[in-house]
C-alpha cells in the first residue's frame, strides 16, 4: 500500500469558548498539515509526517496525538523551543488566528533533516501553508518538492494575521507560484484566492494557477461548495446541507481526503474523477463542520458513510 508524505507545521490552537458567562480558551491539536496527515489516515491512508515539534509538554501532546491517529513520525524532528500557539477567535463558525512563539517551533526543519529516500518512496507529497514564510522548513520543502516520485500537492492557506502589508502578500504570492507551477493538485480556499490576487474570484484564481502549470485547482467555497478546475473543463460543486458549529479544519479535510483519494486511485484521468473526489472531500468536510476542534474532528471513512450513506 502506497503512503503520502506531509510536511509543514504542528501547533496547539486555543480556541475562544464561553464557560459560566466567561471567555474561556480550549487547547486543541491543530496546524493545517497536521490536520491534513490525520485526515487522510483517518480515512485509510498511510501518512509519514515531516516537520518539528518541540520538546516542551505541548510538544510532546502532538507527538503523542499523532502517533495514536497512526501517522508516522520518523520524520519529525524536535526542538528546544516552546511550541507555537494559535490563538483561535470565532466570528459565528468561522475562525480567526493569531500566532504566538519566536521563532515557530515548526519552523526548525532544515533540509538536511528530511529522509529524502521516504520522500522519493510515496505516492503523494503535500506541503504548504504558513510553515513556508519562515525559514529553514521553506528550504526543507523546496527540497523535498524537487525530488522525483510522488504527485505534488500543495495549499498555500494564506493567514491574513501574517501578512502585515503588500509586500508579504507580494512574496507568498510568489513563493506560492513557484509550487504552483509543478503541482499536480493545488487546493486554497476562496479566502486564500482573495488575499493572494487582489479580490480575485475562484474561477479568476484557478484559471491564473491552472495557467501557471497546476494540473488541477480546487477552490473550497465554504457552504457553496468548491470550484473545480482541471485540463477538460471546470465545474462549481455544491456543499451537503449541514449545520455547522465549527468550519475550524474543514479546508484541511478537503484536503485529507483528496490525499486519501490519489492514494487510492492516483490522479484522475479526466473532470469526472476530479469531481468524485471533491464531492467525496466535501462530504468529509461537512461532518468535521457538525463537530468541535480541527484534528479531533477528522472522520473515518465508516463515520462519513454513516452520515451520508455510500458515496462513489
Amino acid at each position: 500500500m502506497g503512503y503520502a508524505v506531509v510536511l509543514g507545521e504542528a501547533l496547539i490552537d486555543l480556541q475562544e469558548a464561553e464557560h459560566n458567562g466567561e471567555v474561556v480558551y480550549r487547547q486543541a491539536i491543530g496546524g493545517a498539515p497536521l490536520n491534513v496527515a490525520v485526515g487522510a489516515t483517518r480515512l485509510g491512508g498511510q501518512v509519514q509526517y515531516a516537520g518539528s515539534l518541540s520538546d516542551d509538554v505541548l510538544g510532546n501532546r502532538l507527538a503523542v496525538f499523532l502517533a495514536e491517529r497512526g501517522v508516522g513520525t520518523a520524520g519529525v524532528k524536535r526542538v528546544s523551543v516552546p511550541t507555537t500557539l494559535a490563538v483561535t477567535t470565532f466570528v459565528g463558525a468561522e475562525p480567526t488566528f493569531t500566532f504566538y512563539g519566536e521563532p515557530p517551533s515548526y519552523s526548525l526543519l532544515g533540509p538536511a533533516d528530511l529522509d529524502t529516500a521516504t520522500v522519493a518512496g510515496a505516492d503523494v507529497l503535500y506541503t504548504g501553508s504558513i510553515c513556508l514564510l519562515r525559514e529553514p522548513i521553506r528550504a526543507a520543502a523546496r527540497a523535498a518538492w524537487a525530488i522525483p516520485g510522488p504527485l505534488r500537492v500543495f495549499d498555500p492557506n494564506a493567514r491574513p494575521t501574517l501578512l502585515p502589508d503588500g509586500a508579504a502578500v507580494t512574496h507568498l504570492r510568489e513563493l506560492s507560484e513557484e509550487f504552483f507551477a509543478t503541482a499536480d493538485l493545488v487546493k486554497l480556499s476562496a479566502a486564500d484566492a482573495e488575499v493572494l490576487y487582489d479580490g480575485a474570484s475562484p474561477e479568476q484564481a484557478a484559471e491564473r494557477i491552472r495557467g501557471l502549470g497546476a494540473k488541477a485547482v480546487v477552490v473550497t467555497r465554504g457552504s457553496q461548495g468548491a470550484y473545480v478546475s482541471a485540463a477538460e473543463g471546470a465545474v462549481n460543486l455544491p456543499a451537503p446541507q449541514v449545520d455547522a458549529i465549527d468550519a475550524t479544519g474543514a479546508g484541511d479535510s478537503v484536503m485529507g481526503a483528496l490525499v486519501r483519494r490519489l492514494l487510492a486511485d492516483g490522479l484522475p484521468k479526466d473532470l469526472d474523477g476530479w469531481q468524485r473526489n471533491v464531492r467525496f472531500a466535501l462530504a468529509v468536510a461537512g461532518l468535521v463542520c457538525e463537530r468541535r476542534g480541527g484534528a479531533v474532528a477528522m472522520p473515518t471513512n465508516e463515520e462519513v458513510v454513516a452520515r451520508w450513506g455510500p458515496l462513489s
